[in-house]
């Protein structure tokens, strides 16, 4: 998928360097070993423990030499100081992710999100990496009504979920300042794309909504289906991962960056692309709205723009057409 396109800069030469990625089984640690590994990176390890990624998802890469697959928990704090030696920059995916799970089950929310996450920068920290990047979230703004969303004004968290990547944030800022690391977060944006599960009690929704097209199941919709969201192209994700990475402007290190497209769309109209795009697909059932769900959400991505050369290629109906396509 990523051999016609290039994110990081005309001089570097990936097959100078090894990365570790942690959750590199599941749907956007999988993409970025896939774009890594299509550049003739020295080494990729990924670290996954499977509770959320697929190993099918790097079928692909099995006899890759430069690949290596581990399974393991990133709360293990000695296999990631272990496996994060020789390592020359990190890109932290691992995550328990959706906000309903996390209202159900917070304290495993906590370990994973938020143990895991120290876990990995302390190693990361000891093995003196060059720099590592971590997902953050849109849901660290919170009830914050402001549209669009700018990196420094957030509001009151309404899930575990959002405060677990809060922690993140927080975690990361004072480990650069403390210890004067490289480490760059990214906020995204309702990422979607191929490999993304559709199964699940916790499944995303343009998965879910492509599923149940394809096999003409009812689809149901939380509220009036209005509630819109800047709906981001996992490969959009990747460039922007990459160019965090290698970015080497002033002030990128110690900061967070707003990952999306600066469009937003109702859930309602993005549904009815996706039954144009696939000239099927039954009428929605409305339902409830679902607890801790915001109403409107949309992107300044401005600083990214500026600070990381983050360009928004694919936009919204380009990657519904190809993640409807890669379901097929």
């Amino acid at each position: 998928m990523y051999e016609h396109v290039r994110f990081h800069p005309e001089e570097i030469d990936l097959s100078n360097y090894r990365f570790l990625i942690t959750g590199a089984a599941g749907f956007i640690g999988s993409h970025l070993v896939e774009y890594l590994l299509n550049h003739g990176a020295a080494q990729v390890v990924g670290v996954d423990n499977l509770c959320e990624g697929r190993e099918s998802n790097l079928s692909h890469f099995s006899g890759n030499p430069a690949f290596k697959l581990v399974i393991a928990d990133v709360c293990d704090e000695e296999q990631m100081k272990s496996l994060m030696q020789g390592i020359d920059f990190v890109s932290h995916q691992a995550a328990l992710g959706s906000v309903p799970r996390s209202i159900q089950t917070p304290t495993a929310t906590n370990k994973a999100n938020v143990s895991g996450f120290l876990s990995v920068l302390n190693a990361a920290r000891e093995a003196q990496v060059r720099r590592m990047v971590y997902a953050s979230s849109s849901s660290v703004y919170g009830d914050q009504p402001t549209l669009p969303k700018v990196e420094e004004i957030t509001g009151r968290l309404l899930s575990p979920y959002a405060v677990s990547k809060m922690v993140n944030e927080l975690y990361a800022d004072v480990f650069h300042r403390t210890y004067n690391m490289e480490v760059v977060g990214l906020r995204y944006f309702n990422i979607f794309g191929p490999r993304q599960k559709p199964d699940g009690p916790y499944a995303a929704v343009i998965p879910l909504f492509i599923d149940a097209i394809r096999n003409q199941k009812p689809v149901y919709i939380n509220g009036d289906g209005l509630q819109t969201r800047d709906f981001t192209f996992v490969e959009n994700a990747v460039q922007a991962n990459i160019k965090a990475l290698f970015s080497s402007e002033n002030g990128v290190c110690g900061r967070v960056f707003n990952i999306a497209v600066g469009e937003r769309a109702t859930v309602l109209d993005m549904y009815n692309s996706l039954r144009e795009i696939a000239g099927a697909g039954l009428d929605p059932i409305h339902r409830d709205n679902r607890e801790g769900d915001i109403r409107d959400s949309l992107a300044d991505i401005s600083a990214a723009q500026k600070l990381l050369g983050y360009n928004p290629t694919v936009k919204l109906n380009e990657g519904l057409r190809r993640t409807f396509e890669s379901f097929v």
